[in-house]
């Protein structure tokens, strides 16, 4: 099964179908230098002097409970503060990538809330691994709804930050929701767009997607005889094969080892289910971000492999509030971790003038 859908989209190597590094076993990552919360478990990051972190929850519109963790400044005045909403990576949870973005902001003086997107995480929703545009999006404008109504944010000052699949999202999310009044979309990708025609469209054709339709749908059957979804598998425990492809070898990097690792990451573990895909297969994303009136800042890597996705949504935006930032010398991985390549005080400043 699992080599038939890598070879109907060879060269798609994201968290969910990683040719290389795949396992349909999680393996026994033992993060030996993780930072540990005594409360609230293990996180890949610490937390900055000056800022406490919150456990907190919120259903969406779809009646799932999301999981967030809010940051805020220990400074923070009783009422009108700037906030910002954060997802993402996809196939990450919010004690990775996301939190470490929300607890940078906070210490900025941002009060931020990094969430489990639906069917992840500590968040709610069934089947687990599941993964559907719509709801995806709805997460973000949860996330909305939840800060939008707390006595110490000002409804007029919230802004969303969404990272790699989540940034796609979260790009969608300011299109239909005009509460958000600033989107940082960092290092994204467009998820329908690269299971439906392959990395930079190579294999967008016909053919190609009515073979990947019929392996789907020959394994809903299956799922359903079964009693059991199939996972399409996460990062293997083992490295990766030298030749695998490098921005596989950067996934495997950052999931896999003691830099990122977490164990209810999907990323991480068993993967996605593989049947999620249909939903992606047969939705288009970003319809209307021509529509946009509200700031978006996007940020991606020199070096990245997914580069493309920002440059070519980019050039549909409009307005002279739109921003596109490319770091030199960055990978796909490195705007989720790596402070030497993450411009955290341009993010400070964007949000600050447009949070106002």
């Amino acid at each position: 099964m699992k080599k038939a859908i890598l070879s109907l989209l060879s060269g798609v190597a994201i968290t969910l179908l990683a040719t290389s590094c795949l396992s349909t076993k999680g393996g026994n990552m033992n993060p030996t230098s993780a930072k540990l919360d005594a409360k609230n478990g293990h996180y890949t990051f610490e937390l900055p002097e000056g800022v406490t972190r919150t456990k907190v929850t919120f259903r969406n519109h779809f009646g799932i409970e999301l999981a967030g963790d809010l940051y805020t400044p220990k400074n923070a005045s009783e009422s009108g503060n700037a906030a910002v909403a954060v997802a993402g990576p996809y196939g990450a949870v919010k004690e990775q990538t996301s939190g470490l973005h929300a607890a940078e902001m906070a210490k900025r003086g941002f009060i931020a809330l990094a969430f489990d997107p639906s069917f992840t995480g500590e968040s709610g929703g069934e089947p687990r691994g599941m993964n559907a545009p719509n709801i995806n999006t709805e997460d973000f404008q949860a996330a909305i709804d939840f800060l939008s109504v707390q006595k110490n944010i000002d409804p007029e000052r919230i802004g969303i930050i969404g990272i790699c699949g989540w940034g796609g999202y979260a790009l969608d999310a300011a299109a239909i929701d005009t509460r958000i009044k600033a989107s940082l979309i960092v290092t994204m990708y467009d998820m329908s767009r690269v299971f439906q025609n392959g990395y930079f469209d190579a294999q967008d054709n016909a053919q190609s997607r009515q073979a990947f339709r019929k392996v789907l749908s020959e394994q809903r059957t299956k799922d359903f005889a079964n009693g059991a979804y199939q996972n399409a598998g996460g990062w293997g425990s083992a490295p990766c094969a030298e030749d695998a492809p490098q921005h596989v070898k950067d996934y495997y990097a950052y999931y896999r080892t003691e830099r990122g690792y977490h164990e209810r990451s999907v990323g991480a573990n068993d993967g996605f289910m593989v049947t999620t895909l249909t939903s992606l297969m047969n939705t288009k994303m970003l319809p209307f971000i021509d529509e946009i009136e509200s700031a978006v800042l996007m940020v991606h890597g020199e070096k990245a492999h997914s580069r493309y996705f920002s440059e070519d949504n980019f050039k549909r935006l409009k307005g002279d509030n739109k921003e596109l930032l490319i770091i030199p010398g960055a990978v796909h991985t490195d705007l989720y971790d790596n402070r030497d390549y993450i411009p955290f005080d341009k993010y400070e400043s964007f949000f600050t003038q447009y949070l106002k």
